[in-house]
């Protein structure tokens, strides 16, 4: 059994090949690796300024991180077969690269506020994408409805033609949806920029790390009020495949819309 892994203590025999398998999200979770290494760097300064590493030390495992990123940007990370998500392969590689030393970067710190703040920083991320894509697309409907505000085109109800309608009407009818999904995505970002980092386990930190700081680092806008909670926090995740299947929705909507407008039966009128 790996030494990475830190769930295993309770076992003796080796893992099953197929619980193996079964239990690996490295083919999912590898998109994280910025994010699990930008969280470890700062949590290795973190416990270096509270004297848990000395400088040295916490110099060491930064600069090895600073070198496992290099390889994934690279293309050049090689996974092994006991790499079962993107938190024991770096690890597993900091290791190679750098010595024992690498095992300190647990001291105080649990798997739990590790996953928690990976994914919160990913999914940050992803969401400044995200954010910037329905923001666009917002202005482009409102830019066509100005610009083309005289075509008239027949409004549906029912899939029944009903009463003519201006294309922008119609064009900014869909924008106000986007732009409720706009607003949603700004409130749930919120939520998902809070730091789990410092929480361990569930009962906390230990060794006084500055749990700001470490935050303001991060990017985070503030460090999580209750350990209990924020290791076992899932609502933001709920939120976010929430908000995307509504928005998905909504940009399903304007393509049937697109497709029944599209046909030959039923033109513009300028």
């Amino acid at each position: 059994m790996s030494s990475s892994r830190l769930w295993g203590g309770r076992f003796t025999g080796a893992t099953d090949p197929l619980m193996e398998a079964f239990n690996a999200s490295i083919h999912v979770d590898k998109r994280m690796w910025r994010a699990d290494i930008r969280g470890s760097q700062a949590y290795a300064r973190a416990i270096g300024a509270a004297g848990m590493l000395t400088q040295a030390e916490s110099d060491a495992i930064v600069k090895g991180l600073d070198a496992v990123a290099a390889e994934w940007a690279a293309g050049a990370f090689v996974l092994q077969p006991g790499d079962e998500d993107i938190h024991t392969a770096n690890e597993r590689r900091l290791t190679e690269l750098i010595g024992p030393v690498a095992g300190k970067l647990h001291t105080g710190r649990s798997r739990n506020d590790q996953v928690a703040t990976d994914v919160r920083l990913w999914l940050r991320d992803e969401i400044d994408t995200l954010r910037s894509y329905v923001r666009q697309l917002i202005d482009v409907a409102v830019e066509r409805a100005a610009v083309e505000i005289d075509l008239i085109l027949p409004g549906y109800t029912h899939m029944q033609p009903a009463q003519p309608i201006r294309w922008s009407h119609w064009l900014l009818s869909h924008a106000t949806a986007w732009a409720r999904d706009a607003e949603r995505l700004e409130q749930l970002a919120q939520r998902v920029n809070i730091m789990p980092l410092g929480s361990g386990a569930l009962a906390g930190n230990p060794f006084a790390i500055d749990r700001n700081a470490l935050a303001h680092e991060l990017g985070f806008a503030a460090a999580s009020a209750n350990s209990l909670d924020a290791v076992a926090d899932r609502d933001f995740i709920a939120e976010f495949l929430f908000w995307a299947t509504l928005t998905m929705l909504h940009l399903s909507r304007w393509a049937e819309d697109l497709i029944i407008y599209s046909s030959r039966e039923f033109g513009f009128i300028s």
